[in-house]
């Protein structure tokens, strides 16, 4: 017997093939491949367009060297005592710090002794060079008053032998740093009188993702095995007036390795703790541009800008001149000059107000992952897509919900995106494979099931997968058994082949009619055709299903008869009972086969009736139950048949077309039947007037023969089946 408790082949096919994507999810967001993180961060992107960074007054400003001051002053490079006197001026506003954002890696081509090197072979020229000041030598004593930044540029393909000086020192705590910072191979510096002089020297890197966008500036760089800061560090250690930077890293005071060690955590500044990714850097909350922070280098030269705008701010002296090319883009889609993007992360260092991604973060959108993935997955097996599909985008909605509000509220940065497209795709492989799993169990059902008969019940077991067990219900269906007289003796006087050949046909034919009527096939046996209504599916008109199929029947039958009497084949007429009546219906079976059945009393009587007609002379006989649960039908009394082996009589009827019925001969037919009934003497000659006036009618005639008998009265006993 067929195990029909499984529901066909590779059930753990969703769960096996969503597990696979989850497992792709958690190894991307572990690994951050560049697309993963390009997603993410056009995510970050979009919240700091819609919310940037409010702009709050501090003590920072960006000394541009912009294209009107260069219009006004001159083309770059500038003489370096112009930048003495600019440099001057910033000190004497009161500047905590100015950085340089620019480097001089070369003398000034404008210092006397470069300017009159063709010429000081002439008499007097070499005297005159040497008695005018050196254009680097004043430069270097201005930076040498103190409070100034120089800067170098750390390269990947090398630069010069001497490394770049270092005024500030390292306090380690923990694993130590430089394992978790990107080396570089080689720096370009400044002339080193100038980097001798300096109160500081910082790495002026700001490095763009792939995509061009500046979103994180390192606080740390590293050449070979040398930890150095970058320029805004060291301007805010020379504001600070600190010595030391501080440094924590995984495995100090504090601080979990996780069972590795996992990166740089935090710089401290003089008395500024900065919180740093793993590799040293602080993720930037731009603001939109303010006139507040940034001042034209020529309104510092000419005198225009009061001592108050400049009294302890941190000073980054840069150039958003297009020609000179220290240009980046930022997440709100400006151009920012690279003196600005240290200018914004010192504000947001001295307001403590800077963007972080928690090192829990990975974590957290991993178990957020496996949550989702869980949920999709029970849900899809258990209530379906849609359900799922619901779920899914209110978790989906949730999760970027509560990115933002992490994000507005509490400054931090986790990735929504990722994990919401993951369990998109668990969805969707959960989905696609559920369907694919469904139709092959369709497939499986069909062919598990190929002993049922009827193409409608096979269709409703596949809808219904539930029914597929072994049990029964009550429930009151119609019946049609059909039979086909003398084919036995057709059998034995044929060709196989015709047999054979005619047999197919006709069942055809008779299938065709029951499917048309929606009926369902319960069984063919030989010739013989059995038909149910209201089962599986319940029919409310079942008993007007079946009448109707019944006459199809007989006219498919007579139809066919005629024209196989007409090609010489001699078939008998085709019988058919009706019945209807409350039965036991469902899967009844045993060792290797299983049957869907009607079983009772019911079906048994339709068999009779099927039998009776051959009795009457009719081809089609209607139990009263039928009758009386079929509104409007049309058709005449046969009697109160008492069949063989029963002791009640049930009423029959022979169905007949809205002509027939409204015709004379019918009428005259219930007239005589009326009096049969009432077992009046004069129903006798009813019939027999009936009978000389419709000589064909059998009903009529089999009616007469009783009477002639002697039998009176509507009531049949019949002695045979």
């Amino acid at each position: 017997m067929p195990d029909f408790s499984r529901r066909g082949p590779g059930r753990w096919t969703p769960i096996a093939l969503s597990l696979a994507i989850l497992a792709l999810g958690v190894v991307a967001t572990v690994a951050q491949p560049a697309a993963m993180t390009r997603l993410r961060n056009l995510t970050f992107d979009s919240y700091q367009r819609w919310a940037p960074r409010e702009y709050r007054p501090a003590a920072v400003r960006v000394i541009d060297i912009d294209d009107e001051s260069l219009a006004r002053l001159g083309q770059w490079p500038w003489p370096r005592t112009l930048l003495a006197e600019l440099v001057g001026r910033l000190r004497a506003g009161g500047a905590a710090a100015i950085a340089l954002d620019v480097m001089f890696p070369e003398p000034d081509r404008s210092s006397p002794r470069v300017a009159l090197a063709p010429w000081l072979a002439e008499p007097g020229v070499r005297e005159l060079a040497g008695r005018l000041p050196d254009h680097d030598t004043v430069f270097a004593a201005e930076i040498g008053r103190g409070r100034v930044v120089t800067g170098f540029t750390l390269t990947q393909s090398g630069g010069v032998a001497e490394p770049p000086a270092a005024p500030g020192r390292f306090v380690l705590a923990g694993d130590a740093p430089q394992q978790f910072l990107p080396p570089f191979r080689g720096a370009v510096k400044s002339l080193a009188p100038l980097e001798a002089a300096a109160a500081g020297n910082g790495a002026l890197n700001v490095i763009p993702e792939g995509d061009g966008v500046v979103r994180r500036l390192p606080l740390l760089m590293r050449l070979g095995d040398t930890v150095y800061p970058t320029l805004a560090a060291e301007a805010l250690r020379v504001a600070e007036g600190a010595t030391n930077y501080v440094v924590k890293s995984s495995g100090a005071s504090g601080e979990s390795r996780f069972g590795g060690k996992t990166g740089v955590v935090s710089v401290r500044i003089g008395g500024l703790p900065v919180a740093t990714n793993a590799g040293g850097e602080i993720w930037l909350h731009f603001s939109p541009a303010v006139a507040e922070r940034s001042i034209a280098a020529w309104k510092i030269l000419a005198g225009e800008i009061p001592r108050e705008e400049l009294a302890d701010a941190i000073v980054f002296l840069g150039t958003s001149a297009a020609g000179l090319k220290d240009l980046r883009l930022d997440p709100l889609g400006r151009v920012v000059a690279g003196a600005e993007a240290h200018a914004q992360a010192v504000e947001q260092i001295l307001q403590r107000s800077y963007l972080t991604r928690p090192d829990w973060a990975t974590a957290a959108e991993i178990l957020f992952m496996l949550a989702v993935w869980a949920a999709l997955v029970v849900l899809i097996l258990r209530f379906g897509a849609l359900a799922a599909a619901v779920v899914g985008i209110a978790v989906a909605a949730a999760a970027f919900l509560g990115s933002w509000l992490a994000f507005t509220q509490l400054r931090l940065l986790l990735d929504p995106t990722f994990p919401s497209l993951v369990a998109l795709a668990v969805y969707l492989v959960c989905s696609v494979s559920r369907h694919w799993q469904t139709e092959r169990d369709k497939l499986w059902i069909r062919e598990a099931f190929s002993s049922y008969i009827s193409p409608n019940l096979v269709q409703y077991l596949i809808a219904n997968p539930s029914e597929l067990g072994l049990g029964g219900e009550r429930r009151e269906c119609s019946f049609v058994l059909s039979d086909l007289e003398a084919f036995t003796s057709l059998v034995e006087a044929a060709e196989p082949s015709v047999v054979v050949g005619l047999l197919n046909e006709y069942l055809a034919g008779m299938v065709r009619v029951a499917l048309e009527h929606e009926g369902t096939l319960d069984r063919i046996v030989g010739d013989a055709v059995a038909v149910m209504f209201s089962a599986p599916v319940v029919q409310a008109d079942h008993a007007a299903r079946a009448v109707a199929c019944a006459r199809a029947i007989d006219e498919f039958a007579e139809s066919f008869r005629a024209a196989k009497h007409a090609a010489g084949l001699a078939i008998g007429r085709t019988r058919v009972g009706v019945n209807t009546g409350v039965v036991t219906i469902g899967n009844v079976g045993g060792e290797g086969l299983i049957d869907y059945r009607a079983l009772g009393d019911a079906v048994n009587t339709a068999a009779r009736l099927e039998s009776v007609n051959g009795i009457l002379g009719t081809r089609v006989c209607v139990s009263g139950a039928t009758v009386a649960a079929c509104p409007g039908f049309e058709g005449r009394p046969v009697g109160a048949l008492v069949l063989k082996g029963k002791s009640v009589a049930i009423e029959a009827f022979e169905p007949l077309s809205r002509e027939r019925a409204a015709s004379q001969a019918t009428r005259d037919y219930l007239a005589a039947f009326e009096l049969l009934r009432a077992e009046s003497p004069a129903a006798e000659e009813a019939f027999a007037k009936l009978h000389a006036a419709e000589p064909g009618d059998p009903l009529a005639d089999f009616h007469l023969r009783r009477l002639r008998a002697g039998e009176t009265g509507a009531t049949v006993v019949l002695s045979r089946k």
